[in-house]
């Protein structure tokens, strides 16, 4: 292996579910938005709940941050009482959008109609943010990998260039249960996830992908966590409602994206 600076933007993405109201939300942009100030070396996007993406927008405005949709559904218009498109997402200012997140999986969405949505957000020029996971009961009965390989396989048939896409890992089983994933195990998550991407789409492709952690990341974990050398940032639920840990782990993440280090994967 090679010792060479990070070759892939990290990316911090807060998602903040169905929390915050209009005030809130305003407020919470705001300080984030003066914490993050004008550096752009690692890509910081804020999901608000739907209702709030225009309020959102008018703060995030001519700061790096950028604004990203929870969710969408994969036609651009039609008879679909109480669902958001593509184009609805980028008409108010979305740069981003989050598909394929566990809470979505576990509401019944399957790989195939995440996989119509991947294609749908690509085809309107939105960066996707594909979230891939397993379950306690399918790591403990040792099926991490070939959970990752099928769900990563699925969401992502028939796209034939991964382009600025980012890749969440979210061990479910470490996300509110009180269980947590070492920095070690979710290293060997990533480190596979990067294999598969490698396989499906090249060297290039796997080194330049941000591979970003979604485990219940806190201020706590957070260094250690970006000390691995395939871990590229976090998609953040809780910690994103609290301006001062959001900030807390993007000084993390940006503490790993100065130092050099050994690149997993590389050649000698």
């Amino acid at each position: 292996m090679s010792t060479a600076p990070r070759r892939r933007k990290p990316f911090l993405g807060g998602n903040w579910k169905m929390c915050t109201n209009q005030a809130r939300a305003r407020e919470l942009a705001r300080a984030i938005v003066a914490g993050v100030g004008k550096d752009d070396s690692v890509q910081v996007v804020l999901a608000p709940p739907f209702p709030y993406l225009a309020l959102v927008a008018e703060v995030l405005a001519g700061s790096p941050v950028a604004l990203a949709g929870q969710n969408c559904y994969p036609e651009n218009e039609g008879a679909f009482t109480g669902e958001v498109s593509p184009t609805m997402l980028t008409d108010v200012g979305c740069r981003t959008v989050i598909l394929g997140h566990s809470e979505r999986r576990q509401l019944g969405e399957s790989d195939a109609f995440i996989n119509r949505k991947v294609h749908a957000a690509l085809k309107v020029g939105l960066q996707v943010c594909l979230c891939i996971g397993e379950t306690l009961q399918e790591r403990e009965a040792g099926q991490t990998e070939a959970v990752l390989a099928k769900q990563l396989a699925g969401s992502l048939a028939d796209v034939n260039a991964l382009g600025d896409m980012v890749l969440a890992y979210e061990p479910v089983w470490a996300i509110g249960t009180g269980k947590t994933a070492t920095p070690e195990q979710a290293q060997a998550a990533h480190l596979f996830i990067r294999g598969l991407v490698r396989q499906r789409f090249g060297e290039e492709s796997a080194q330049g992908l941000p591979i970003a952690y979604g485990g219940s990341v806190k201020p706590s974990n957070a260094a250690d966590l970006m000390k691995q050398p395939d871990i590229d940032g976090g998609l953040i639920g809780g910690a994103s409602l609290d301006a001062g840990q959001f900030l807390a782990i993007l000084q993390a993440v940006r503490g790993f994206d100065s130092r050099p280090t050994e690149r997993s994967g590389a050649t000698s």
